[in-house]
């Protein structure tokens, strides 16, 4: 058997946090944090961070480590995660990943290999002129034209990683979704238990609407504001992250406050939908879908703990 690793995510608004750390206290646990923007100091609200309160005395890996400022990706994730990982079974703990983004966690299961190619300092300036001259959308049609499936995977918004897959196309000649789906075909690097927590949609959405709004009335605006103070730009990867990105528009006076709520909730809902899209592809998940448990967290904790058991055995 290789090394047990208990994989906890599922759309945003599912209820993670709370079952994560019911998890890792029965099974000896370590939690570590799949989530792009909560990596990020100052950045509490918008991220829905843990709050160290609710951690109840579970260490938690990849929370807090990096200034706003700086540029984090899924390479990045990869090695930090991985070293967390080596450290709990240190510890002689069962390391837990826990977070929607779908992609950082086959990044660890699966030991995917990136190929980051030799930096292209010219083409990658070319590129991000592009993007500045005619806009996220065309650039995502260049995307589109040499790897569709890129495309599809690949928000037209998220401008570095659509230039990260044109560079990759046009440095090796190969396409980066066909690279990466031969990567996720690949064996899990442990004993694995993957579990998908999930809700009827309708529940999510309105679960989606009150965080947003509770995001809102404990200062969301002001955490932004205090972030553009510590220096980041419209354009810094922590600033690409939902509510964010809208409150700097509103406080750019693009928009009203009431259309930057509406375009979170909105976008916040479609997010969900993703990742449902995203997790119902994957291999070998298990899924806690919380109205066939009776909404009961012990009897949710309970089933996790019987399938995990082989493995933490």
């Amino acid at each position: 058997m290789s090394n047990p690793l208990i994989i906890l995510t599922g759309p945003t608004a599912a209820g993670k946090t709370k079952l994560s750390i019911a998890l890792a206290k029965a099974i000896n646990g370590e939690i570590i944090s799949a989530d792009s923007m909560q990596v990020y100091k100052h950045m509490d609200i918008g991220s829905a961070k843990i709050r160290p309160e609710e951690m109840q005395g579970i260490r938690h890996y990849l929370v807090d480590i990096l200034e706003p400022t700086a540029d984090f990706n899924i390479v990045q994730f990869q090695k930090y995660a991985k070293q967390a990982v080596a450290e709990i079974y240190q510890h002689g703990k069962v390391p837990i990943i826990v977070g929607g983004t779908g992609f950082y966690i086959q990044s660890v299961l699966y030991d995917i290999d990136f190929q980051e190619s030799a930096e292209d300092t010219a083409l990658r300036a070319e590129l991000e002129q592009l993007a500045q001259d005619k806009g996220a959308e065309y650039l995502h049609a260049v995307l589109r034209e040499c790897d569709p499936g890129a495309a599809q995977e690949i928000h037209a918004n998220n401008i570095k990683r659509v230039i990260r897959a044109i560079e990759f196309y046009r440095q090796t000649g190969r396409r980066i979704s066909e690279h990466n789906a031969a990567e996720r075909e690949k064996r899990s690097a442990y004993d694995s238990r993957y579990f998908v927590l999930s809700d009827k949609r309708e529940i999510l959405y309105e679960n989606i609407d009150r965080r947003v709004d509770r995001m809102i009335g404990e200062g969301l605006v002001d955490e932004v504001r205090r972030l553009m103070e510590l220096g980041c730009k419209r354009d810094s990867t922590a600033m690409q992250g939902l509510g964010y990105k809208e409150i700097l528009s509103y406080l750019a006076g693009e928009i009203t406050l009431e259309e930057a709520v509406y375009i979170i909730k909105r976008d916040t809902r479609h997010f969900a939908k993703r990742q449902l899209t995203w997790f119902r592809r994957e291999r070998d998940v298990i899924w806690i879908e919380k109205d066939k448990f009776a909404y009961d967290d012990e009897i949710m904790l309970n089933y996790m703990k019987k399938v995990s058991a082989e493995v933490l055995a």
